[in-house]
């Protein structure tokens, strides 16, 4: 026997009792079971009319208004013809979370589609970065910051100037960079100017077979150069009508190291003496600073004017104020000769050095607070020192053993190109006015231009100095 249905029976006995109790007809309606309420409440949902407005208490923007080509999307329609927001929300979030690679969930055996997209079914083997929220791939909808490439610096120079009689003494400092684009270079007793916007090679003078050129400094503004001599003498020429101005003495022998301050002017002589020179007065020097026991090497002024640093064949590094006689602070941690100085133009009072042979060492000063910051060890002859003034680096340029250049990121001081082609050790440095180029000398009797730091930030044009010309040509 067939076993009664009791929802049936129910609506049965109450419209039996309905009728025996002559109700109204509105009152003798059967009673529907709450499992037909349910089914018909589900129906209702997937077959509402369109006019119809059902509000709930979530705030549900329509997608229909919504800019999806602002995230490389296009809305996909269900097969009715309506919007899926939830199927276009789903696609970007898998697409953000796991990479536009990850199949979709129809895709995957075994995978139901009503279960979470947080669960997997087999376990995927991706790269850590894929753990990152957005990866590293381009996903729609998001914006990636690009990845800063490391700077490539060419590994050659762009251009070579044989430079007959240059010579090979590291004391000496022959090359100088002008603010007006000139370089001068001292071979032998003459002294050259090079421009380097026209490539017009100029002879300035002659210091006749009885004397020669040890050092060359320009002003810091105008055409005014200086030229210390074998004789102890520094001599002032204007070098836009080739005529010498000033003759000045007080030391008694070579010259070979020049440094221009605001209005002074700084001699290092191998009498181990400074003079301090202002060209306005009629003295040949104000006054005489004393300190190194050896010949003095390096001269460089600080980018305010106020601090001189002086470094000598004693393995000392001095720093004079200006109007002291006496050096103010003294470093002594270098193990050979002190010719390589600079001042950052980033940082008020940093101060780096680099030692001779037997030290190889680039050393970091704050002369604000007298302390030593850092020291690198370089396994080759520092000879010269030049900070980028565009950015935080620094080049330099080295003798025995390897006679390389450098350049290097500071404060890491980790390198960012090395470059070779000296068979010499590479003594003369100078820096383009841009700050792009710099142009090393060396005793294999050639200048090489190389193109090492970035155009600061505002300029948006190559140098004018750099791969306009090319070749080998002569400065004599």
């Amino acid at each position: 026997m067939e076993e009664e249905d009791p929802s049936a029976s129910n609506v049965i006995t109450n419209s039996n009792s309905s009728s025996h109790r002559n109700l109204s007809p509105a009152m003798n309606t059967p009673v529907v079971s709450l499992e037909s309420r349910i089914n018909r409440l589900i129906n209702a949902n997937q077959s509402q009319s369109p006019s119809r407005s059902i509000y709930s208490d979530r705030f549900i923007p329509s997608r229909s208004g919504s800019n999806f080509a602002l995230f490389d999307l296009s809305p996909s329609p269900s097969k009715d013809g309506k919007e899926d927001g939830a199927g276009s929300y789903a696609t970007l979030l898998r697409a953000a979370m796991f990479g536009p690679e990850t199949p979709e969930k129809r895709d995957i055996t075994g995978f139901s589609s009503s279960r979470n997209i947080f669960r997997f079914k087999t376990e995927t083997h991706r790269s850590l970065n894929s753990f990152s929220p957005f990866g590293v791939d381009d996903s729609p909808g998001v914006c990636h910051s690009p990845v800063k490439a490391p700077r490539k610096v060419q590994r050659s120079p762009y251009k070579v100037l044989d430079a007959p009689a240059l010579q090979d003494d590291f004391y000496l400092n022959l090359v100088d960079w002008s603010a007006q684009n000139v370089l001068a270079v001292g071979l032998g007793n003459c002294v050259y100017l090079w421009n380097a916007c026209s490539s017009k090679v100029t002879k300035l003078c002659d210091l006749g077979a009885e004397d020669s050129v040890c050092s060359v400094g320009w002003a810091l503004r105008g055409t005014h150069l200086a030229v210390g001599t074998s004789t102890g003498k520094v001599q002032i020429w204007d070098a836009s009508r080739c005529k010498r101005t000033r003759t000045m003495e007080g030391h008694r022998l070579r010259v070979g190291a020049l440094a221009w301050g605001s209005s002074v002017l700084s001699s290092g002589s191998r009498d181990k003496s400074i003079l301090q020179r202002d060209i306005r007065c009629q003295e040949d020097h104000v006054s005489k600073l004393t300190g190194h026991k050896s010949e003095v090497c390096g001269l460089k002024w600080s980018y305010d004017n106020r601090e001189l640093a002086s470094g000598g064949n004693d393995n000392r590094l001095f720093v004079w104020n200006q109007h002291s006689t006496q050096p103010v602070l003294k470093y002594s941690e270098h193990t050979a000769a002190v010719k390589a100085i600079a001042w950052s133009p980033h940082v008020h009072g940093l101060l780096a050095s680099g030692g001779g042979t037997a030290d190889r060492c680039i050393r970091f000063w704050n002369t604000t607070t007298n302390t030593h910051l850092s020291s690198i060890d370089t396994c080759s002859q520092v000879c010269n020192l030049a900070w980028s003034k565009n950015v935080n680096e620094l080049v330099s340029t080295h003798g025995y053993s390897q006679n390389q250049i450098i350049v290097w990121k500071y404060p890491t001081m980790s390198k960012i190109a090395t470059l070779t082609g000296h068979t010499y050790r590479v003594l003369y440095l100078a820096v383009s006015p841009d700050g792009q180029t710099i142009v090393t000398g060396a005793g294999d009797e050639t200048l090489r231009f190389w193109n090492v730091f970035p155009s600061p930030k505002s300029q948006n044009t190559d140098s004018e100095i750099g791969s306009s010309f090319f070749g080998r040509t002569t400065i004599r």
